[in-house]
């Protein structure tokens, strides 16, 4: 019960958060961007965190139990591709919404924070 309150809760806030800051997909406030992101792609993000996040408690829970180290760390694997999975959903939404509005809006150096964080993503 108390999980389903915390995400309601937070939705609560971002919508808040939302009405005060501007409609665009990126606002900047003092060097912060923020991303107004819609209740179902925030809804999903999370949902990959919340089992990722239950992935390696897993992994830890089989560390303490002595659990074979081939099991676990094929269980690593496992979280680091979900994480991939996660990083390539929300820089797709990233370049699909924030980098179009910058670059319509005249705002080019968002290419080169692209460029940053590619480079930053494939080490």
């Amino acid at each position: 019960m108390g999980y389903i309150y915390k995400i309601y809760s937070s939705i609560l806030l971002r919508r808040l958060i939302m009405v005060k800051e501007s409609k665009c997909c990126c606002t900047t406030n003092i060097k912060l961007k923020y991303r107004n992101k819609e209740d179902k792609e925030y809804r999903q993000l999370v949902c990959r965190l919340n089992r990722i996040e239950g992935q390696i408690r897993g992994i830890r829970k089989m560390l303490e139990d002595d659990r074979y180290c081939v099991d676990i760390l094929t269980q690593v694997s496992a979280v680091q591709s979900a994480l991939n999975a996660f990083s390539k959903e929300l820089l797709g939404q990233h370049i699909k919404s924030c980098v179009v509005h910058d670059i319509q809006e005249g705002k080019t150096e968002v290419v080169d924070e692209l460029v940053v964080l590619l480079q930053k993503m494939m080490k």
